[in-house]
């Protein structure tokens, strides 16, 4: 089922039992954050959070944790709650291959039922806003959908990127917004700014869950969010147009908000909590001007908790990092087998891969890290081979301990790039990166004693399967 909206998928969280309406009244701090972190502390099976009735907010709605779990993740993809990780990435990985799915344009968007422009524009007066954790420098908008385009090729649809960036209010009509340098829209604001202007942006809250996956997901530069969340809903992804800006937005939003980066403006932002589970301090970033805010009557004001992992972020961009490192990946090289890059967005990443010959698991490993993620991200690659299941800790924890040899398996790269909100980065944006080749030696390489391996004997694939038929019969 293709979701057009966040309300239709609350509605079906709520129907599969995997929405948790609290009712009673709540303090926004440091309730509706603690409850959202708890939410992470409880397993897999952890339900969406709905809230409206908050001390000092006279009309809120705020739901938090709504991919906070696999069951709510999978409802997002229109599957069965119980399907498993794996499953689900294979599953993300069958679809990937449907893009691209042209998106379907709507003219009676519901957020066009409300705007607030110029002087009246004001944030908290549409915004129930409150901080996450204790050490936030301020509000955060964390969980939105930004549109930007190219400023050199502003009609080309693929280029008009759709990310998720940190977002801080800093007034009634101003925010301050970090650019990570890897990302598309800090391509955007610099052409904008090279060329003497500001840069008009687009910022959408609400989102349908789709879409709050694909714009959280590594993408090439000219690689449509909107094509790819066709391919992942398995229809269309409707679209509008913002009035102010003349951007494409996603038709079911909650709230649009339409503005520009103010060009060559910078202002102090942070500190916050970042997914790294460590706050990340202030820094000089640029300042977005607010110049049109559009809703929907009796807006849902979306948010997630992120701090020491596993929290809602964790699952929401667990499986959309996964996927294009595979991809790309086994583009070149075909043996690759299976990627599990669902830790701290893929800072840390496991490969399962085939080998030609000595030494090509380590070629994989560097090459993840040359991808466009791995540029800004993977500072940790731990190789496999093709018959661990890297999903699977324990067999990858016996794949290092077994097959591990120090002196020849672990390469040590200095000085290369990483996002500035890596904690171990120093300084900021540039760290050492490491390869750890788990993978049994192959010809020409003789290493070691790996010659009489034991493996799961020939009947074991359909006891698996008979014992699961008797436990779900008990």
């Amino acid at each position: 089922m293709a979701y057009d909206d966040l309300r239709s998928f609350l509605e079906t969280l709520d129907k599969q039992g995997q929405l948790l309406h609290i009712g009673e009244e709540l303090s926004p701090e440091p309730d509706l954050a603690a409850a959202a972190n708890a939410a992470g502390r409880i397993g897999d099976g952890a339900p969406a959070l709905y809230f409206d009735n908050l001390r000092g907010f006279t009309d809120a709605r705020i739901a938090m944790n709504v991919h906070g779990s696999w069951r709510n993740h999978a409802l997002a993809l229109g599957l069965p709650a119980a399907t498993s990780v794996k499953d689900q990435v294979e599953e993300f990985a069958r679809r990937w291959d449907a893009f691209p799915v042209a998106p379907e344009r709507r003219e009676d968007a519901p957020w066009r039922g409300n705007s607030l422009t110029g002087t009246d524009v004001d944030l908290f007066s549409v915004l129930p806003l409150f901080r996450l954790n204790d050490g936030d420098g301020g509000f955060y908008l964390d969980k939105a959908a930004v549109v930007s385009r190219d400023p050199e090729d502003p009609d080309n649809f693929g280029k008009q990127n759709v990310g998720t960036y940190r977002i801080q209010v800093i007034g009634r009509d101003r925010l301050a917004f970090q650019p990570v340098p890897m990302h598309d829209v800090a391509q955007h604001l610099r052409k904008a700014e090279e060329r003497g202007e500001d840069l008009p942006i687009a910022i959408t809250l609400g989102n349908d869950p789709v879409m709050s996956i694909v714009a959280g997901m590594p993408m090439a530069y000219d690689r449509s969010e909107y094509e790819m969340a066709g391919a992942l809903r398995g229809a269309p992804a409707p679209l509008a147009t913002a009035p102010h800006t003349g951007f494409d937005v996603p038709w079911g939003s909650e709230v649009v908000i339409e503005g520009v980066i103010e060009g060559r403006k910078r202002q102090l932002e942070g500190p916050f909590g970042e997914f790294t589970g460590h706050y990340s301090g202030g820094r000089r970033m640029p300042v977005i001007r607010v110049e049109r805010i559009s809703y929907r009557d009796d807006p849902v004001f979306e948010s997630l908790y992120l701090g020491m992992p596993w929290t809602e972020v964790d699952y929401l961009v667990g499986p959309n990092t996964c996927v294009p490192l595979l991809k790309q990946l086994r583009a070149e090289f075909p043996e690759v087998r299976a990627v599990n890059a669902m830790y701290t967005h893929g800072l840390a990443v496991i490969i399962s891969t085939a080998k030609r010959y000595g030494g090509f698991a380590k070629a994989v490993g560097l090459r993840a890290l040359t991808t466009p993620h791995g540029l800004g991200y993977v500072s940790q690659v731990i190789v496999v081979d093709e018959d661990v299941d890297p999903f699977d800790l324990p067999q990858v924890m016996w794949a290092m301990s077994a097959k591990v040899n120090p002196a020849d398996d672990v390469v040590v790269i200095p000085n290369l790039s990483v996002v500035e909100l890596a904690p171990a980065a120093s300084p900021a944006g540039i760290t050492s990166k490491m390869l750890t080749d788990a993978t049994t030696p192959v010809a020409p390489d003789n290493r070691g004693n790996f010659s009489t391996p034991a493996k799961d004997l020939p009947e074991t694939e359909e006891w698996v399967g008979r014992l699961k038929s008797l436990l779900a019969a008990r």
